[in-house]
C-alpha cells in the first residue's frame, strides 16, 4: 500500500507558524525513494529544532548509510515548534517526516539519537504526535519499533518504558544488522508479532530491550539486581564499535539546510574516541578506542562534500581534532588545495597543548580569523589534576601569548563549575587566569584592544566515567560560587573590562543530572513533565526548572527518593548502578580506581603514547587503537574511485 504525503493538510497550516520553511523538505542532497519498493524503512529523529537537527552528523551518516542499501529507505523528523504543534492537533495532521511528508507511524522503526537527556520530553511530543502509544507495552505490530541510540543511551533507563530498543555505540553497522533482522521477520509474515522481532534483536546481544529485563530494589531504594525475564536474552548487552572509518566515508553527500541552521558547513569526522582520559568526559570514555581518519581517507571526503554542497567552510571534527597524529599535514594540505576556493577549515576546539601557531595559520589561512577556544575545564591546578586535564596555567599563558602575538584579538576559555571536591578558590582562580591572559595579550600585542571570554558550564556527572559515583553540586550552591566569580572579575578596574563572562545557571545541570543518572523510576517524572506542557528542555525560553521540580517531587514521593538522591548524592563502590548492564567495554573496577585516583589528585598519562591501563576496552570489545602516521600527503590528488585507501597501519594494544 503506498502511504500518502500529509503535505496537503500540512501546507495550509504553514502560513500561520515561524519559519515554515524548516517543515518542507527538498534539501540538497535528501533522498527520496518509492516507497513500494522498500521493505523496510526508517524515520530518523533528532529530537530537537531543524536548525539543530539537520547539521547532525548522526542522523545524517545513518540516512545515507540506509538509503544505500537495496530495499531499504530513510526518512529523517524533527520536533515541531509548539506553534505548530498546536495547529497539528487542531487539524488533525501527525508527526512527519521532511523528505516525503509520509506519516511517521507508517514506518517500521523510529530511531531517534539523543546527544542529550533533554530531548526526553521532546521524543513524547513526537510519539504523541505520531498516534503511536507513549508506554512500548501498549504498542501493536502496526506501531513502529522505537529505538534510541546516540551518547545519552548508554543509560537509557529513564526513558525504558517509552522505547522498545536501544542501541549504544556506532551506528553504521548496527542499523544495517537490525535492517537485516527485521527484513528476515518480515518476509516470515511477522510471526510471534512484535515481541519476536524485538526478542530476535535483543538476542544478538548488541540491541537492548529493556522490557526483556526487570529491576529489583533494596528497601533503601537502591537497586538489587537488573535481570532477564525470558531465556536468551543476555545478561549484559555491548557497544558497538566501527573499525576502520575509511571504509564508512560518510557523510558523502551532506544536506545543505533550507532555513539558517547552528553550524553552516561541511564537516569531516577526523577520528573517533579520546583516551586523554578527562574524567568528567563521558564522550571520551564510551568512543574508546581511538581510531583516526587516514589523511587520503579526510582528503576524499573533503573533496567530495564540497562538490555536492557548495559549502565555503569545513570543520574537522572529533573530541580532540589537534590530536590526530597528522594533522599539521592534514591542515596544510586542505589549505594549499583550497587556497583560490578561499575555503575555510575550522576545529571545534583546541587543547591547549596541541595548539602551534603554524596549525592555527594553516586553519586561519583562507577563512576569516575568528576567535580561538581553549578549555582548560578548571581553573586551578589542583582541580585539574582532579579531573585529569593535564594542562599547566603556563601551558596556557604562553599559547595565548603565541596567539595574541600572531595577530588574535578574541580568545575564549572553557571551564566548568560544580566538580568534585571544588571549593569556592578552585572557581575564584579563574578570575585569576583571565587577567594573567589579559595582561600577557597587551604585553605582546601592544594593544589595550583584546579580549578574553570566560564561559562556564555546572558539570553533571556522567555514567561510565570515573565521575559516575560522584556527588553533584546542587543549583543554589553553584549559583553562589559564580556569582562570587563574577564579582571579582567585575571588582577589577585595570582588566575587568576585557573579559567576557557568560554562564549557566545552576538549575538546568540538576535536571540533566536527574536524568543522566537516573534510573527507571524517573520516567514517571518524564510522563508528568511531558503532561504539564514540558517541551524543548535544551532551550533556555521554554525550559522550567520549577516545573521539573514540581512533578519529581510527586511522581518520586512513592519511592521513597528524591531530587537530591540522584544528584548531590554520592555512590558507594557497592551500589548497582541503573546502567551496569550496559557494557561500554570500561571495566568498572578501573572506573572505580580512577576515581579514587581523582580524590587522591592523580594524574594518568594518555594510552596512546604509553603503556595499556587497562581500562577493558580493547580486549572486551576485540577493538584496537588505530592510529597513524599513514607517511602519505594530501596533494596529489589521488586518482577519484581508485578503491578505497589501505588502511592506516598504527600501534595496537
Amino acid at each position: 500500500m503506498p502511504v500518502e504525503s500529509v503535505f496537503p493538510q500540512l501546507e495550509a497550516l504553514l502560513p500561520h507558524v515561524q519559519k515554515p520553511i524548516q517543515y518542507v523538505g527538498g534539501e540538497l542532497n535528501s533522498t527520496v525513494k518509492p516507497w513500494d519498493e522498500c521493505d523496510v524503512r526508517w524515520a530518523l529523529m533528532y529530537p530537537d529544532a531543524y536548525e539543530v537537527g539537520l547539521p547532525n552528523q548522526g542522523v545524517m551518516i545513518l540516512y545515507e548509510v540506509l538509503n544505500e542499501q537495496e530495499g531499504v529507505l530513510a526518512e529523517r523528523t524533527y520536533s515541531v515548534w509548539p506553534d505548530l504543534e498546536a495547529l497539528m492537533r487542531e487539524h488533525g495532521v501527525p508527526q512527519f517526516t521532511v523528505d516525503s511528508h509520509r506519516p511517521v507511524k507508517a514506518f517500521d522503526v523510529l530511531g531517534l539519537s539523543f546527544s542529550t537527556e533533554l530531548g526526553y520530553t521532546n521524543m513524547l511530543t513526537a510519539l504523541d504526535l505520531a498516534g503511536i502509544p507513549l508506554e512500548s507495552r501498549d504498542r501493536t505490530e502496526d506501531d513502529p519499533i522505537v529505538l534510541a541510540g546516540g551518547h545519552a543511551a548508554f543509560n537509557p533507563e529513564p526513558i525504558a518504558d517509552f522505547i522498545d530498543a536501544a542501541v549504544i555505540g556506532d551506528g553504521e553497522q548496527a542499523v544495517l544488522d537490525m535492517t537485516r533482522i527485521i527484513r528476515e521477520w518480515k518476509a516470515e509474515g511477522r510471526p510471534g508479532g512484535r515481541e519476536e522481532v524485538l526478542f530476535r534483536l535483543a538476542r544478538t546481544g548488541g540491541v537492548y530491550v529493556p522490557a526483556f529485563y526487570d529491576v529489583e530494589y533494596l528497601p533503601d531504594g537502591r537497586i538489587a539486581r537488573v535481570v532477564p525475564n525470558r531465556s536468551g536474552v543476555p545478561w549484559r548487552v555491548s557497544k558497538h564499535t566501527v573499525m576502520d572509518l575509511d571504509e564508512w566515508p560518510y557523510p558523502k553527500q551532506p544536506l545543505v539546510p533550507l532555513a539558517e541552521t547552528v553550524h553552516e558547513r561541511m564537516s569531516v569526522e577526523i577520528f573517533r574516541g579520546c583516551t586523554r582520559g578527562c574524567r568528567f568526559c563521558q564522550a571520551g570514555m564510551i568512543t574508546r578506542p581511538v581510531r583516526e581518519r587516514s589523511i587520503t581517507g579526510i582528503g576524499e571526503m573533503v573533496d567530495k562534500g564540497l562538490k555536492a554542497t557548495g559549502f565555503e567552510e569545513v570543520g574537522l571534527l572529533s573530541l580532540s581534532s589537534a590530536d590526530h597524529s597528522e594533522i599539521g599535514d592534514v591542515a596544510k594540505g586542505l589549505a594549499d588545495r583550497y587556497e583560490d576556493d578561499k575555503i575555510g577549515l575550522s576545529l571545534p576546539s583546541t587543547r591547549v597543548d596541541a595548539f602551534n601557531i603554524d596549525l592555527a595559520n594553516e586553519l586561519t589561512r583562507n577563512g576569516r580569523r575568528s576567535g580561538l577556544t581553549f578549555a582548560p575545564e578548571g581553573g586551578s591546578e589542583r582541580i585539574r589534576k582532579v579531573i585529569n586535564k593535564m594542562v599547566s596555567e603556563e601551558d596556557l599563558i604562553r599559547t595565548v601569548a603565541t596567539a595574541y602575538g600572531n595577530g588574535w584579538r578574541q580568545v575564549k576559555l572553557y571551564f566548568m563549575c560544580g566538580l568534585p571536591t571544588e571549593t569556592d578558590d578552585d572557581v575564584l582562580q579563574i578570575a585569576d587566569m583571565a587577567t594573567r591572559v589579559i595582561q600577557k595579550g597587551r604585553e605582546v600585542s601592544g594593544s589595550n584592544d583584546i579580549r578574553c571570554t570566560v564561559s562556564i558550564g555546572g558539570f553533571v556527572p556522567k555514567p561510565h566515567t570515573p565521575f559516575q559515583w560522584a556527588p553533584q553540586l546542587s543549583a543554589e550552591e553553584t549559583d553562589a560560587r559564580l556569582a562570587k566569580l563574577r564579582d571579582k572579575i567585575r571588582g577589577d578596574k585595570k582588566y575587568g573590562r576585557s573579559i567576557g563572562f557568560r554562564y549557566h545557571d545552576g538549575k538546568p545541570g540538576i535536571v540533566e543530572g536527574l536524568l543522566s543518572r537516573g534510573d527507571r523510576r524517573i520516567g514517571a517524572v518524564i510522563r508528568a513533565v511531558y503532561d504539564d506542557g514540558g517541551r524543548f528542555d535544551g532551550w533556555r525560553e521554554h525550559f522550567s526548572y520549577d516545573r521539573w521540580m514540581a512533578c519529581a517531587d510527586k511522581a518520586l514521593a512513592p519511592f521513597g527518593v528524591d531530587v537530591d538522591w540522584y544528584t548531590t548524592r554520592e555512590r558507594t563502590y557497592e551500589e548497582v548502578l541503573p546502567w551496569d548492564h550496559l557494557d561500554s567495554g570500561l571495566d568498572k573496577d578501573w572506573l572505580w580506581e580512577d576515581w579514587q585516583d581523582a580524590l587522591d589528585e592523580t594524574e594518568v598519562e594518555d594510552c596512546r603514547w604509553t603503556p595499556c591501563f587497562d581500562c577493558g576496552v580493547c580486549p572486551q570489545m576485540d577493538t584496537h587503537i588505530q592510529i597513524g602516521p599513514t607517511g602519505k600527503k594530501l596533494l596529489p590528488l589521488t586518482v577519484k574511485n581508485a578503491g578505497p585507501a589501505p588502511a592506516a597501519s598504527g600501534h595496537t594494544h
